[in-house]
This record gives structure tokens, C-alpha cells and sequence, in this order.
């Protein structure tokens, strides 16, 4: 399924772990924009943390959406380490198939948000993949969001609150590739 994207051209840039120097402020910015309403808050400020806690992962995989030379939008991961993916304690029977991407972070610029940015970057992530299935967390705050990776092929698993500070959030869940 190709994302609509009402937007002007962006050109989509795959980075790994040994980018991350050249990367880490885009992501920064990106997810700044993203979450300027929300940037009180002391955990939207550790993000800088988050970026060198993922990038610094071997196998971080991460793309930027461009528009033209301008960093609009980001999404990254990585595999998580295989039978002890944390998502498996939220189901009774879990899959034959296991290897799991963990997608971590998503933003899309202020602008460019319901232009099918956000869809474009998640699927530029997850395609090609070699895991089977793909986790994320939503915020419960955000049921538009959820509703859009259901649409994607996710299914809720459970709930989630990772750090005492963060907002609990719904484990979601899909196989690879995303319908």
C-alpha cells in the first residue's frame, strides 16, 4: 500500500548507528517541532537521551523524510534482542514467529502533519524488514494515533509505562510487512 501523501515530494534517507553524529540534531529538531506544546514536560526534554540511547544500538535504523535539504520527519528502531522482546508478557499465546523491530520514535514536523508523512517514514522504516513482527507504543492520550496504526495492521496487546515519569502507553503489535 502506498502512502497518499498530500505534500510536495520528500525525498526519504535511510541512516544506521554509524550516522548517528551527522543525524542526532535533525532528530532533535524534528521531534522539538513535533512536540513544541509538550516540551514542559521533563520527560519530552530527556529526548536527546532517548536519541543516543537507540542510536547507539549496532543495528539502529533510522529515516529522515526530506523536503528538499530540510528535515521534516523521523522514524527509527531497532531488532530487539530475540525471545526477550518485553511485549510478550502482554499475551497469552505469543507467536511461532518472534524476531521483533522495536519502532521507537516517530515525529513529523508541525507543517507537515495529515500530509501521509507520518505513514511515509513508518513504512520506509519497516519495509524490507527481516523481522517478523514490528512493537510500538502509543500514548492512551492519543487514541487518533492508535487508531492510525490499527489501520496499519497493529493490534493492542496491553498497556505500558516504561519509566516513572512517562505517560502510560498501548503496546501494539503487527506482522511483518504491514498490510
Amino acid at each position: 500500500m502506498e502512502p497518499s501523501l498530500n505534500a510536495p515530494e520528500l525525498v526519504v534517507r535511510h541512516f544506521t548507528h554509524k550516522d548517528l553524529p551527522e543525524i542526532r540534531q535533525a532528530l532533535i529538531d524534528i521531534h522539538r517541532d513535533a512536540y513544541a506544546d509538550a516540551m514542559d514536560d521533563e520527560f519530552n526534554q530527556r529526548f536527546p537521551w532517548f536519541v543516543n540511547h537507540w542510536g547507539g544500538n549496532p543495528d539502529f535504523a533510522c529515516v529522515i523524510a526530506f523536503d528538499g535539504e530540510e528535515p521534516v520527519a523521523f522514524a527509527y528502531g531497532a531488532p530487539a534482542t530475540a525471545h526477550r522482546e518485553w511485549w510478550r508478557e502482554h499475551l497469552e499465546q505469543v507467536p511461532d514467529k518472534s524476531l521483533t523491530f522495536s519502532f521507537s520514535e516517530l515525529a513529523v514536523r508541525t507543517e507537515w502533519r495529515k500530509t501521509g508523512t507520518a505513514e511515509l517514514v513508518s513504512r520506509s522504516l519497516l519495509d524490507g524488514r527481516d523481522e517478523d513482527l514490528v512493537v510500538l507504543l502509543v500514548d492512551l492520550d492519543h487514541p487518533k494515533v492508535q487508531n492510525t496504526y490499527e489501520s496499519w495492521g497493529f493490534r493492542k496487546v496491553g498497556d505500558r509505562q516504561p519509566f516513572p515519569d512517562s505517560p502510560v502507553y498501548a503496546v501494539m503489535l503487527a506482522e511483518l510487512p504491514l498490510k
